[in-house]
């Protein structure tokens, strides 16, 4: 619920400890925000020696952000994707992706058409897509309410889901990148 004008790029880990309320369960998110990183870490010695890396190889599913309005972006994402890919954890094939198209309030500025994308990632990459606006918080909740479902919380795959976020509470942990 902030969103400053003025870009401020990530240039440390920074984690967020919200919890969430969906359908009347509580569930404590572990929310990890990484820089930009050159490569991921291929083994846990590489994610350790680290900092910033810390925790990647290990999270219970992945939201990648790309701006709909520079091409380089997404071109970073998909990289990033390939490598995790590569490089999971044994036992974590089934780890969610989710691709996050930002910037939706300056659609007029899109690089690649919205069903490209869309087509790209749901069909061949097999990863789940959703664009937002963080500025205008446009399908931000959503986003969330679709990362419970990824994950496997049963008790979240209702149709109509409800969701909010609370900072006290803590319950259900979950990890995210």
């Amino acid at each position: 619920n902030e969103f400053s004008e003025v870009c401020v790029p990530t240039t440390a880990r920074r984690v967020y400890l919200p919890a969430v309320v969906m359908n009347g369960h509580v569930h404590d998110l572990q929310i990890m925000d990484f820089p930009p990183i050159t490569t991921f870490p291929v083994n846990t010695l590489q994610e350790w020696a680290d900092v910033c890396c810390r925790g990647l190889r290990s999270v219970h599913a992945y939201i990648l952000v790309y701006d709909i309005c520079c091409f380089d972006s997404f071109e970073y994402i998909k990289t990033i994707r390939q490598q995790i890919l590569e490089t999971r954890v044994i036992g974590t094939s089934e780890t969610p992706i989710i691709i996050v198209g930002n910037k939706r309030d300056l659609q007029r500025g899109r690089v690649i058409p919205r069903w490209n994308v869309s087509n790209l990632v749901k069909k061949t990459w097999k990863c789940g897509y959703i664009e937002c606006s963080a500025k205008y918080n446009w399908h931000i909740l959503l986003l969330f309410s679709e990362l419970l479902k990824s994950v496997g919380c049963a008790r979240c795959k209702h149709v109509h889901t409800t969701i909010r976020f609370q900072g006290a509470l803590r319950r259900n942990r979950c990890t995210i990148m």
